[in-house]
């Protein structure tokens, strides 16, 4: 198998030899070893107030990188029916990879009182979905909410982004 991912894992055991050139060789080697494997991870960092590096890079023109970088929106009630636009401002913009979010419904278009939702959500009824999309030229988030939808009580969005910076 010839797999593009071996760099994030470390090796388990390591014989480290006794004498002192040889030492500092090994412990060199481990030191680049464990940096690559640290350094090649995705980053849980999920910030409200400014972006994030992800740690996910992206090869989409030969062996050009691309880093991404990631930034959550917050939102409040939206009632059935309606929609909701949260502007937002991306630094190095070149092209999403992740648009995703959840809420909070109120529940009533279920038997429960309070219902967690992914967005976008489907339905198979008929006006029972929550829209998500992005307008890169106006730069807004827009959430719509069908009319046979619960009200979401509140909710967060994620921008995840390849960036050119």
């Amino acid at each position: 198998m010839n797999n593009v991912n071996s760099s994030p894992y470390l090796r388990t055991s390591r014989e480290f030899p006794e004498e002192m050139k040889s030492l500092c060789q090994e412990v060199n080697k481990s030191y680049v070893d464990i940096a690559n494997a640290v350094n090649a991870r995705t980053i849980g960092i999920y910030p409200t107030t400014r972006a994030a590096i992800t740690g996910n890079i992206y090869y989409l023109e030969g062996r050009q990188r691309y880093q991404s970088q990631r930034e959550v929106y917050l939102f409040g009630a939206i009632a059935a029916g309606s929609s909701l636009s949260i502007p937002y401002i991306l630094n190095g913009f070149y092209q999403f990879v992740n648009i995703y979010g959840t809420c909070l419904t109120d529940g009533t278009d279920l038997a429960s009182d309070e219902d967690a939702r992914p967005i976008p959500y489907v339905s198979n009824t008929a006006n029972d979905s929550i829209e998500l999309r992005v307008d890169i030229a106006s730069n807004e988030i827009i959430i719509t909410v069908g009319s046979a939808c619960a009200n979401i009580i509140q909710g967060l969005i994620v921008l995840e982004w390849i960036s050119s910076v």
